[in-house]
């Protein structure tokens, strides 16, 4: 993807992923220098059916579990990134838009 992302740097307006959450952040990493500045990158489930806001000690299944640790760690990330500024919109599983701002 290095020389497609080099010819493609900032050349999209908008980004939605709805894909391998474990994969996340590594989509982040990539969409942040294709986006513009100024355009968006949308993230789905980022809620993971509420999981995120609950104590690790309640009980849920291995797959709810694991989801729900991507979605801590993606959020976290992209919560300390300077280049973006991210609203959280909590329709169905949560959905998080980054503005890229630089």
């Amino acid at each position: 993807m290095g020389i497609v992302q080099e010819e493609m740097h900032g050349s999209f307006d908008f980004a939605f992923v709805d894909a391998d959450k474990g994969n996340y952040g590594n989509y982040h990493m990539r969409l942040i220098d294709l986006v513009k500045v100024g355009g968006l990158i949308a993230y789905d489930n980022t809620l993971w059916k509420g999981s995120v806001a609950h104590t690790p000690e309640i009980l849920m299944s291995e797959g709810m579990r694991s989801g729900r640790e991507h979605m801590l760690e993606l959020n976290r990330a992209l919560a300390a990134d300077p280049r973006i500024e991210i609203a959280q919109i909590p329709i169905a599983d949560g959905l998080t838009l980054c503005r890229r701002l630089s």
